[in-house]
C-alpha cells in the first residue's frame, strides 16, 4: 500500500489535529513521511503494516516511556498524542489495519555523514550506548521476545543466504565467519547476560551534535537477546570505512564500560559477534538480490560491510579479545613470554629432530583460510601450506566432515556410499586409464604402496627417481629420495635405486632455450636403462614429481616426462607420477600436473591437498595393474577410505570445483609471477622466477654469473617477511629457492602486498 503526501496531510489532519507541509522518506519496512508545521516545527511520521503488529509498536511506545525518566532523555524521539490520547493512530484502508505515530524530530548530523570523527566521539558513542542500556536493564515487554533476522542469537540462521552470494572469495569468507559463530558464540550465548535492546545503533540512526551523540532513533529492530549484541551492533557501524577498526571498537568498548559494566566473556565474543552481525547483513543483501529488490535500503550497506570483513579476516581475534580486555582494565590475552618451557618439554616428549621453521619459533593457534594467527596476536598469510589446499577452516569442508564424524567413521570393512562416490568423481578428473583406486592416509604411504605395487606388476626392483627428489618418509620412500639419503644422517643409496639428472632448465647442463633440453634429460634416464640391460635388470619403476618441488620448485622441459615414460615403459616399467604437491588444480593450466606434458602415467600418487590437511592419500591406477595386484593376498588399510576421510576427500574436488579455484590459480599465479619478475628486473639477487599457477619459485644468488647460492641472505628474506606477516620458505638442492605454495584462496591483494613486502627486505639486505 502506499500512501500519497496529501493522504498523510489528511490523516494527521483528522487524527492529531495539526496543519502539515508532507514529504516523503526513505525507509527499511516502514513507510516514513517529514512533517513541517507552521512554526516550522518538524516530526516524523511513520505507518506500521502487519509485520510490525500492535504488541510490538506499543513496546516502542513503552521503551521510550522508560527512557524519559533517564538523563538521557533527550536523545530519542517522543510520540505525539492523537485526539483519542493515545500514541498508535489505528487506520484500515481497503480491509488493511495499519498504524501511524507521530515522532518528534532530533536535530544532528547522521553518524554516516560525519567526515571526520575522533576518539572521543566514538567514546562518548560508547558511553552512550552502556547509558541507555543500563536504563533499561529493569524494563521487559513480551512483544520483544520473537524470532527476528537481525537477531546476532541468530546469525547462524544466515547460512541459508550463503548461496545467494554469488562472488566465490566473499561467499567462502562470510561461511567461515559463520562457522566461527558456531562454533565460537553459539555454545557460550546462552550463558551471557540478556536484554531488551534498541539493536540498530547503525550509522544512520546514530546523530552527532558538537562531537558527542545527540540522538538514537527507530526502535523498529528492538529485541530481546543477548546484551552483548547491542555493543557489538554499535561497534559495527562504527567500524565501516576506518582504517583501523580494531582500535575504533575498542574506544567504544571503552566508553561502554565507563558506563555499564561488562564481563570478560561477552569481550571475549564481540570479535565474532561483530562478524555474525556483518554476515546478517550481506547474506541479506544477497538475499535481497535474488528478489531483484530495488529498495536502495537493502543495499545501503553492502560494500563497507564486506569491505569490514575482509579487514577483520586480516585481525587475529586474540588480538581483539586482547583490546577488548584491556579497553575494560581487565587481563589481555596475548601472551608476552617466549616459548623456553614450552620448547623444553618438547625437547622431552617429542622426537628431537622434528624441525620447528624460522629463527623466533611461531605457536599458531588458528587457521582462517589463508591466514593464520598466533598466540601473540599477530596475524600472518600463508604462502607454504599447501596441504590446507583450499584453505585453512574452509567452511564447506569443516562441516561436512563434523556432520559425518557425528553420524560414523569405521573402517572399509562395512559397505559405504562414500568410498564410491568419491572414487567416481576423482576418477572422473583423470584420463580414462586411471580408474582404479585405493586410499590410504598420506602421500608417503601412497608412494609406498605405488611402488609395491609396480614391483608385483612386473617382478623387477629397481627404481629410477630424479636427484634431489622427496617422495615422504616411510622406509621405502626414504629409499627413493635422494634429499633425504644424500643429506646428513642420510643412510646413502640403496643398489637398487638409480639417480637420474635434475631436469632443471637453470642450473642444468641444458638451459632455457633449448628446444630439446626435455629430451637430452631423458636420455639420462635411458642410460641407466642400458645399464639395467646389461646387468640382466629392467626397472620396475619411474617415480617423478610432475612438477619438482624439493628439488627446487622446478616445471619439467618440455616432452621430458613423454620421452622417459616412452624409455621406460619399452623396458618394461611403470611410470608414476607424484601429485602429491602438485594436483587438484594448484598449476592453474591444468588440473594435473602430468597434464602439463601431455602424457598418462600408469600410476598417479595423491596426498596432501586430497584432503585439506586431513590425513588422507590415494593410489590411483589402470585395471591392468589392479588385476595384478588382486593375487590372492589381501589389501587392507584400516583408515584408509573410511567415511570421514571420503567425506573430507568430496568436499574439497566440490570445493575446487564451485568455487573455481584452478582458473583463480591461474590468474593469481601470473600475477605474483609479473611481480616477481619486476623485482628481478631490479634485483640482481632474483635470478629465476618459474612456476604453473600458485606453484612458484623464486631463484636467489649472490652473483648471476658464478650463479653461488644467496645463502644466508635468502634466510634473512624469509626472517624479514615473516616479522611483515607473510610466511615463506626455502627449497631447492642448494636452499635458495623461495618456495609458494600458499592455500588456493591467496588472492590478488595478498600477492601485491608480497611484492612490496619482499621489495623493502630486498632494498635493505
Amino acid at each position: 500500500m502506499t500512501f500519497s503526501e496529501a493522504t498523510i496531510q489528511h490523516l494527521v489532519k483528522e487524527h492529531y489535529g495539526l496543519n502539515v507541509t508532507v514529504k516523503t522518506l526513505n525507509g527499511y519496512d516502514e513507510l516514513n513521511f517529514l512533517l513541517s508545521n507552521e512554526k516550522n516545527e518538524k516530526y516524523i511520521l511513520k505507518i506500521s503494516n502487519e509485520s510490525h503488529p500492535f504488541p510490538f509498536l506499543e513496546a516502542q511506545v513503552k521503551i521510550i516511556q522508560h527512557l524519559t525518566n533517564s538523563t538521557i532523555s533527550d536523545r530519542f524521539q517522543h510520540f505525539s498524542i492523537n485526539k483519542q490520547g493515545e500514541e498508535l493512530t489505528k487506520i484500515v484502508v481497503d480491509s488493511k489495519t495499519y498504524y501511524l505515530r507521530i515522532l518528534n524530530f532530533l536535530d544532528g548530523t547522521f553518524w554516516v555523514e560525519k567526515e571526520t570523527k575522533s576518539n572521543e566521539l566514538y567514546y562518548n558513542l560508547g558511553c552512550f550506548m552502556g547509558n541507555m542500556d543500563h536504563v533499561l536493564q529493569d524494563f521487559s515487554h513480551p512483544a520483544m521476545h520473537r524470532n527476528y533476522t537481525w537477531d546476532i542469537n541468530r546469525a547462524s540462521d544466515a547460512n541459508d543466504n550463503l548461496k545467494h552470494i554469488l562472488n566465490h572469495e566473499k561467499r567462502r569468507i562470510a561461511g567461515y565467519f559463520l562457522l566461527q559463530f558456531d562454533t565460537e558464540v553459539l555454545p557460550q550465548i546462552h550463558h551471557l547476560r540478556h536484554a531488551y535492546i534498541h539493536n540498530d545503533a547503525n550509522d544512520y540512526n546514530v546523530l552527532v551534535q558538537d562531537n558527542q551523540v545527540s540522538g538514537l532513533i527507530d526502535f523498529g529492530d528492538m529485541v530481546y537477546t543477548a546484551l552483548i549484541n547491542n555493543l557489538a551492533i554499535t561497534c559495527t557501524y562504527a567500524m565501516l570505512g576506518e582504517k583501523d577498526p580494531l582500535a575504533v571498537a575498542a574506544s567504544i568498548v571503552e566508553g561502554y564500560h565507563k558506563s555499564y559494566a561488562l564481563t570478560e566473556k561477552e569481550l571475549d565474543l564481540l570479535y565474532y559477534l561483530i562478524a555474525g552481525r556483518l554476515c546478517i547483513s550481506v547474506t541479506q543483501s544477497a538475499y535481497n538480490a535474488s528478489l531483484d529488490s530495488n529498495n536502495e535500503h537493502h543495499f545501503i550497506t553492502e560494500k563497507p560491510a564486506w569491505d569490514l570483513l575482509f579487514q577483520l579476516i586480516k585481525i587475529n581475534p586474540i588480538k581483539a579479545q586482547d583490546a577488548f580486555r584491556n579497553a575494560c582494565g581487565f587481563e589481555g590475552t596475548i601472551n608476552n613470554e617466549d616459548y623456553t618451557e614450552l620448547l623444553e618439554s618438547r625437547q622431552k616428549n617429542v622426537g628431537r629432530n622434528l624441525s620447528i621453521g624460522y629463527k623466533d619459533k611461531l605457536k599458531i593457534v588458528k587457521g582462517a583460510l589463508q591466514y593464520i594467527y598466533d598466540d601473540k596476536g599477530r596475524t600472518f598469510v600463508d604462502c607454504v601450506n599447501n596441504p590446507s589446499h583450499v584453505g585453512h577452516c574452509h567452511p564447506i569442508v569443516v562441516r561436512r566432515m563434523q556432520k559425518q564424524i557425528a553420524t560414523l567413521n569405521t573402517n572399509t570393512r562395512y559397505l559405504n556410499d562414500t568410498i564410491i562416490e568419491y572414487a567416481e568423481k576423482l576418477t572422473a578428473t583423470l584420463p580414462d586409464a586411471l580408474s582404479v583406486c585405493y586410499f590410504v592416509n598420506s602421500g608417503s604411504e601412497a608412494n609406498d604402496l605405488a611402488v609395491r605395487m609396480s614391483r608385483h606388476y612386473t617382478k623387477q626392483k629397481d627404481l629410477i627417481v630424479l636427484d634431489h627428489a622427496y617422495h615422504g618418509t616411510s622406509t621405502v620412500a626414504m629409499e627413493m629420495s635422494p634429499y633425504k639419503f644424500d643429506s646428513k644422517g642420510g643412510f646413502g643409496k640403496m643398489p637398487w635405486i638409480h639417480k637420474a639428472i635434475n631436469p632443471d632448465l637453470y642450473r642444468g647442463p641444458y638451459k632455457y632455450g633449448d628446444a630439446n633440453a626435455g629430451e637430452k634429460y631423458a636420455a639420462d634416464v635411458q642410460r641407466i636403462i642400458e645399464v639395467l640391460k646389461k646387468e640382466g635388470k629392467a626397472p620396475a619403476v619411474f617415480i617423478c614429481e610432475t612438477l619438482l618441488g624439493v628439488g627446487g620448485q622446478i616445471p619439467l622441459p618440455e616432452n621430458y616426462l613423454k620421452t622417459t615414460y616412452e624409455y621406460v615403459r619399452a623396458a618394461g616399467g611403470v611410470c608414476i607420477a607424484d601429485e602429491v604437491q602438485v594436483g587438484f588444480g594448484r598449476i592453474g593450466d591444468h588440473f594435473w600436473g602430468f597434464e602439463l606434458q601431455n602424457v598418462v602415467p600408469d600410476i598417479v600418487v595423491l596426498g596432501k591437498p586430497i584432503g585439506n590437511g586431513h590425513p588422507l592419500a590415494a593410489v590411483i591406477v589402470t585395471n591392468k595393474i589392479a588385476d595384478a595386484f588382486n593375487n590372492g593376498m589381501e589389501y587392507f588399510n584400516t583408515y584408509g577410505g573410511n567415511p570421514v576421510s571420503m567425506t573430507a576427500g568430496l568436499a574439497v574436488l566440490d570445493v575446487i570445483q564451485e568455487e573455481e579455484m584452478q582458473q583463480h590459480a591461474l590468474e593469481v599465479g601470473n600475477h605474483l609471477m609479473d611481480g616477481l619478475r619486476s623485482l628481478m628486473a631490479k634485483y640482481p639477487i632474483i635470478s629465476d622466477v618459474r612456476g604453473h599457477g600458485l606453484f612458484i619459485g623464486a631463484e636467489m644468488v649472490k652473483d648471476r654469473q658464478t650463479m653461488e647460492p644467496a645463502v644466508p641472505e635468502i634466510d634473512i628474506v624469509v626472517e624479514k617477511m615473516k616479522e611483515k606477516g607473510y610466511l615463506l620458505s626455502t627449497d631447492g638442492p642448494l636452499h635458495n629457492v623461495l618456495k609458494i605454495k600458499p592455500p588456493m584462496p591467496f588472492n590478488k591483494q595478498n600477492a601485491d602486498e608480497m611484492i612490496q613486502y619482499l621489495d623493502i627486505a630486498l632494498s635493505e639486505l
